[in-house]
């Protein structure tokens, strides 16, 4: 891997831990304040809210200014919303600002890699980002279950600066405080990402020439023969699993008993089994391959059905990790057929805002219809059932589609997959 690419790495690493620390955090603030529980499953789609307003304008903005200045910049705005919600802000509200600092954020991550990396690098760079940012999610989760539980938390709250008073009166307002500094180091390393040889790509001086510029990309990358295929399971992918992160910490109070400490250690349980199944994928799979991985969506939307009758955490375990495992392997050779298609159509960043904005939309229409379920009386098991029938049913349909392409466009198809297999940009 060239030079960067591990300071790129340990960027994301710090950013993303505590993106999820602060998650359970913010879950454990709204319980203890009283707040009904349709509020906490709301996070979820509060966070991926302006992923979806700014999709027109971000990714241009990666794209006109070096992504390491971006990425910084972005995570700035991530330690406001912190402050925020330490100071008073409703945690809906402030969750959806450090959802700005991640929308501004993830254009630039995984735009650079398109710019500093060979094509035939990109499934294992994927690999090593996804399956870090996985590491990450498990170390972030269990982190934030730790400050804010009974071992971690009294340490915290003890904690005084001479001279000043914070107000911080309660475990979840303490482990945020001390989130604000994970943010800090991310900033850091940003300031030593290196700038690429890719040419900056001016912003146009009217926004609306930004949402027809975003609209006509998005309309691009989903007439692609290969890119509508990737776009379609990415978007599915995060979209379910950016709402089973929270479906997680209920369904283990639903049938384990579980708060949100011991809860918060089965969502990093999934979250290992991913990581593993990222980096295997990293190494067997080609970029040429990739569409081969879609059954595998549908086994896992199965699995997923299947939590309804696991009430023992010895089974929990190995269960969740079998299934973070076959979504870390679905999504990492995907996802890079995605960026190599989307780079190639119109660039780094425009294409990652695409992908953003079709993922984040996903996640804030499933994350909507799961807090209305929720606040309708609907129980944990009956959106685990949803789900795993929504990801199975549509994964197949994805993949009849493609099986359609590869016979109605074959010369397209083929002429595609020979670019993938080549170190150019076409």
């Amino acid at each position: 891997m060239k030079k960067g690419f591990h300071t790129i790495m340990s960027a994301q690493f710090f950013s993303s831990l505590a993106d999820n620390a602060l998650f359970v955090a913010a879950v454990e603030l709204l319980r203890t304040s009283g707040a009904p529980e349709w509020q906490r499953a709301a996070l979820v789609p509060m966070f991926a809210l302006f992923y979806v307003i700014l999709a027109p304008f971000v990714g241009a903005f990666a794209d006109a200014v070096p992504k390491g200045r971006v990425m910084f910049v972005s995570n700035t705005i991530k330690v406001l919303g912190c402050l925020m919600m330490l100071f008073g802000t409703h945690p809906l509200a402030a969750y959806a600002i450090v959802g700005l600092g991640a929308a501004a954020y993830s254009p630039a991550k995984y735009g650079i890699l398109t710019e500093l990396l060979p094509p035939s690098q990109l499934v294992k760079a994927n690999g090593w980002i996804e399956g870090l940012t996985i590491g990450s999610i498990i170390l972030g989760v269990l982190l934030g279950g730790q400050l804010v539980g009974p071992h971690i938390a009294p340490h915290l709250l003890a904690l005084e600066l001479p001279g000043l008073s914070l107000g911080i009166d309660t475990p979840a307002q303490a482990a945020i405080a001390s989130l604000v500094l994970l943010y800090i180091i991310a900033a850091v390393f940003n300031l030593y990402i290196p700038r690429t040889d890719a040419p900056l790509q001016p912003l146009p001086a009217q926004p609306l020439a930004l949402v027809r510029d975003f609209s006509a990309c998005n309309s691009r990358l989903w007439a692609d023969k290969l890119g509508q295929i990737s776009l379609a399971t990415t978007t599915l992918f995060w979209g379910v699993s950016g709402n089973l992160r929270y479906i997680v910490l209920a369904w283990a109070a639903a049938a384990l008993g579980y708060g949100t400490t011991q809860a918060s250690s089965l969502v990093g349980v999934v979250a290992i089994g991913t990581a593993v199944g990222a980096v295997v994928a990293s190494v067997m799979m080609k970029l040429d391959q990739a569409t081969r991985v879609i059954p595998l969506g549908v086994a896992m939307g199965l699995l997923v059905v299947l939590m309804n009758v696991i009430d023992n955490v010895w089974l929990a375990a190995p269960f969740l990790m079998v299934l973070g495992g076959l979504g870390g392997f679905l999504v990492v050779p995907m996802n890079a057929l995605l960026q190599h298609r989307g780079h190639n159509l119109m660039g780094a960043g425009r294409s990652i805002a695409v992908q953003n904005f079709n993922e984040q939309a996903c996640i804030l229409a499933l994350g909507a219809f799961y807090t209305g379920m929720t606040r309708g009386g609907l129980s944990a098991f009956g959106a685990i059932t949803i789900f795993g029938l929504l990801v199975a049913g549509t994964m197949g349909l994805i993949g009849r589609w493609h099986q359609r392409n590869t016979v109605q466009h074959r010369d397209e198809v083929n002429r595609l997959l020979t670019i993938a297999r080549s170190d150019g940009h076409h």
